[in-house]
């Protein structure tokens, strides 16, 4: 067993935040993004996800 501080992190691309590795994000590290679900929805919608309203 590792310890955490042995596991690699990275910063969030909403919050700026340092977050650890996890056992859920193995396969696909290099291109988890966001500490959390909260952190990936508080991003803007991209324009053409059709966010306007009239």
């Amino acid at each position: 067993m590792r310890k955490k501080s042995e596991l690699p992190s990275k910063l969030c691309a909403h919050c700026a935040l340092p977050f650890t590795w996890r056992k859920k994000w193995e396969r696909d590290w290099e291109q988890v993004k966001y500490c959390s679900e909260r952190c990936r929805r508080a991003t803007a919608p991209s324009p053409t996800e059709g966010g306007e309203r009239r």
